[in-house]
């Protein structure tokens, strides 16, 4: 991506983070980039164009993260490989990376903190709001769980509840750090031993 598309992609999510996505239009954007419409739509089509290039850009991010930590791109209907091989330390590292990049990243977190204010204006970015941030990674950790449990490497339970059980302290600790507490890592990294400690076979 060259850097006036990235400038361009860049300043309007942040717009879209601070104002929402529907209250920031593309004389909006044009306006803060100190360009015209018009050479902003060289670059992308739409509004809508700039927002698939986010989800896009989002995906791929997601999918690089779950291959640097040895974790599993797809979910496990889709695709079950990696689930069998996945380990504590990895999950234990792959969930503090995500704390991180959700709370941190100069890309994921504004991206975030426009799905959770579009949520309730909109059903598609509801639904991907709940498939980034919410009920998709309790569906994976409840797939990882299993495959754990399966594996003898997790003590018998069920999976669903206990994935409920370990992501839930992480969606809390990021809407506290939204409001700016900043020992969110620290907490999570102690709850998370703590679950390793009481569930690992």
């Amino acid at each position: 991506m060259n850097d006036t598309k990235e400038r361009i992609l860049t300043t309007a999510l942040r717009l879209f983070a601070r104002d929402g996505y529907e209250a920031v239009s593309v004389s909006d954007i044009a306006q803060a980039l100190g360009m015209t419409k018009g050479a902003l739509y060289r670059h992308y089509k739409s509004k809508r164009d700039l927002f698939d290039s986010m989800i896009a850009r989002m995906l791929e991010l997601d999918s690089s993260a779950a291959r640097q930590y040895g974790m599993p791109e797809q979910n496990l209907i889709t695709d079950d490989r990696g689930y069998d091989q996945v380990d504590w330390d990895e999950l234990r590292q792959f969930t503090l990376a995500q704390f991180r990049f959700w709370t941190e990243d100069d890309f994921a977190c504004p991206l975030r903190r426009m799905l959770s204010l579009e949520q309730y204006r909109s059903g598609e970015m509801g639904k991907l709001y709940q498939e980034m941030v919410v009920s998709g990674p309790v569906h994976y950790t409840a797939d990882i769980f299993s495959r754990m449990m399966a594996c003898g490497r997790m003590k018998p339970g069920d999976a669903d509840a206990l994935a409920a059980q370990f992501y839930a302290p992480m969606f809390l600790l990021i809407a506290m750090a939204d409001g700016g507490a900043d020992n969110g890592l620290s907490v999570l990294q102690e709850l998370i031993d703590d679950f390793i400690g009481r569930w690992r076979a």
